[in-house]
C-alpha cells in the first residue's frame, strides 16, 4: 500500500516532536550537569553550601580542580580521515608518543592565580603563555598527537569522540553555550569536571568541549606565519563536529581568545 500524503504528515509531524524533545531534554539544566552540580543559568556550578562536588575539591580560595596527572602509555597509532567530516582536514601519518602523563583537568582560574570562581577553566592566554604556565609547573605543552592519543588510547582508528564515537549530547561536555544547541548567552567556559559523562577512558575531563586547548608546535602546523593549534572544541562550538578527536581550532598563536585554554603534560617520574 503506498502511504497518502496525511500519513506522510503525520510521520513527519511526530518525527518534529520527537527531534524537539530530544533537543530539549539536551538542553534541560537537570541533564547538563554531573551528579551533585548545581545548574545555575547556562553554568553548573558548585553548591552554595559550600560543599566541593566530586570530582573538585576544598582549597583556601573554594572548590578547584586537584593536581591529578594521568598516565599515557607509549602508543602508535594510525592517524587518518576515518570519519568523512575529517576529509581533507587530517594529515594521514602514524602517530607515535613515548609514555608521559597529562593533566586531568585543564587549568582553572584558580591555578592561574585568580579567585573569583577558581574551578572555571582559565582562558585568554596566548601559546606563549600557556607554555610558560606549564613549565612553572614542571610541565609542558602536549604535542597534536600526545593530545589525540591520550584522547583515544590503543584505538585505531581512534574514536570520534574522547567517550566514543556517538553521543554529543550537553550533558557529555560544556558546548554550544553562546547560541545553542546546549544553552543560549554564556559569556565564557563552565566549571572544570561538571560534565563527568563525558570523561575519557583514562579519566581526563573536559577533552571535548569547555575550552579549547593549545598544543605545542608541530610538523603539521597550518600554512601561515604565527598561526597555532587548539584542540578539543569549546563551550562557543555549536558543531558536534567540533568536538571530534581530529578537529582542529586554528588560531593566532598569540592571541588571547575566551574560547582556549591550556591542560599541561608531564614526563614519566
Amino acid at each position: 500500500m503506498r502511504p497518502t500524503i496525511a500519513g506522510a504528515f503525520v510521520v513527519a509531524t511526530v518525527g518534529l516532536a520527537l527531534a524537539v524533545a530530544v533537543v530539549r531534554r539536551g538542553r534541560g539544566e537537570g541533564a547538563r550537569c554531573g551528579s551533585l552540580f548545581v545548574a545555575r543559568g547556562v553554568r553548573c556550578v558548585p553548591p552554595e553550601s559550600g560543599s566541593c562536588p566530586p570530582p573538585l575539591e576544598s582549597t583556601t580560595h573554594g572548590c578547584d580542580a586537584p593536581d591529578v596527572r594521568v598516565f599515557v602509555a607509549e602508543a602508535s597509532i594510525p592517524i587518518g580521515a576515518s570519519d568523512w567530516e575529517a576529509e581533507g582536514r587530517v594529515v594521514a601519518h602514524t602517530a607515535h608518543v613515548s609514555a608521559f602523563r597529562m593533566a586531568a583537568f585543564e587549568a582553572t582560574r584558580g591555578q592561574w592565580g585568580d579567585t573569583d570562581d577558581p574551578a572555571r577553566a582559565a582562558t585568554g592566554m596566548t601559546r606563549l603563555e600557556a607554555a610558560a604556565f606549564c613549565a612553572g609547573r614542571g610541565g609542558r605543552l602536549p604535542t597534536e598527537d600526545e593530545w589525540m592519543i591520550a584522547a583515544a588510547p590503543a584505538l585505531a582508528p581512534p574514536r570520534r569522540y574522547p567517550w566514543g564515537d556517538t553521543g554529543a549530547v550537553c550533558r557529555r561536555a560544556a558546548w554550544g553555550l553562546l547560541t545553542g544547541p546546549c544553552a543560549v548567552g554564556a559569556d565564557g567556559p563552565d566549571t572544570v569536571g561538571s560534565h563527568p559523562d563525558g570523561d575519557s577512558p583514562l579519566g581526563l575531563h573536559d577533552l571535548a568541549g569547555n575550552v579549547a586547548e593549545w598544543v605545542a608546535p608541530g610538523p603539521f602546523e597550518p600554512g601561515g606565519a604565527g598561526v597555532g593549534i587548539a584542540k578539543g572544541g569549546s563551550w562557543q562550538s555549536s558543531l558536534a563536529s567540533d568536538l571530534r578527536i581530529w578537529a582542529r581550532l586554528e588560531i593566532e598563536a598569540e592571541s588571547s581568545d575566551s574560547r582556549v585554554g591550556v591542560r599541561c603534560a608531564y614526563p614519566i617520574d
